[in-house]
């Protein structure tokens, strides 16, 4: 991981959270049992640009078919739960209870939001982040079903781009993330984007 680190400890509060995000910074936890958390500022960031977003053909296929119910902010403490418990691909997370418990206050500020796939009643995928003016930082997401997660990532971008949002910051990318458009940027083009994007009005997610 690039970039600069400083331990901090629980005195953090939902608008210190906001400070760091509207400057580059973000926070993470060595393991979800640990209770310290600390800053993150890659050198490299990685963004999802909305006007070059892509959905493969397999997934719009799919999508068509409409395999799960696709709510917003309906199980917000439920998607952060489930991202923050392990996974055959993921067998620990950065996610720990501070992390938990500043994510949910910010949440019931307007300030955090997720997208979620039911399958029935079953949660069955979900993402969340972070808005802030026209900026939204993803942090997480799970998938229980094939795809769900997938599915998830490319409402949230419809509706950030209805929305009128002009930055999603993923942190890093990943193979996955890249299949959909995402490109690493240095630091200090990203925070020319970020400067920009949190000094505009807070938009509704």
């Amino acid at each position: 991981m690039v970039g600069r680190r400083g331990r901090y400890y629980p005195a953090i509060t939902p608008d210190i959270l906001l400070r760091a995000y509207s400057i580059g910074l973000f926070p993470m936890a060595e393991s979800a049992d640990d209770p310290e958390i600390f800053w993150v500022e890659p050198e490299v960031r990685g963004v999802l640009p909305l006007d070059q977003f892509h959905v493969s053909h397999s997934l719009a296929k799919k999508m068509r078919r409409k395999p799960f119910d696709i709510r917003f902010d309906s199980a917000f403490e439920q998607v952060i739960e489930k991202c923050a418990e392990p996974a055959g691909d993921r067998p620990s997370t950065w996610i720990n209870a501070t992390i938990r418990k500043l994510y949910c206050e910010l949440h019931a500020m307007g300030h955090a939001h997720s997208v979620e796939a039911f399958e029935g009643a079953e949660l069955v995928g979900g993402l969340y982040g972070v808005s802030l003016g026209s900026a939204f930082f993803g942090e997480s997401m799970f998938s229980r079903r094939t795809d769900a997660s997938k599915i998830c990532l490319v409402h949230l971008v419809e509706r950030l781009k209805a929305g009128g949002f002009t930055l999603l910051d993923t942190q890093f990318t990943t193979e996955h993330l890249k299949t959909f458009g995402a490109i690493d940027i240095p630091k200090d083009d990203y925070l020319e984007k970020l400067k920009k994007a949190v000094e505009s009005p807070h938009l509704k997610f």
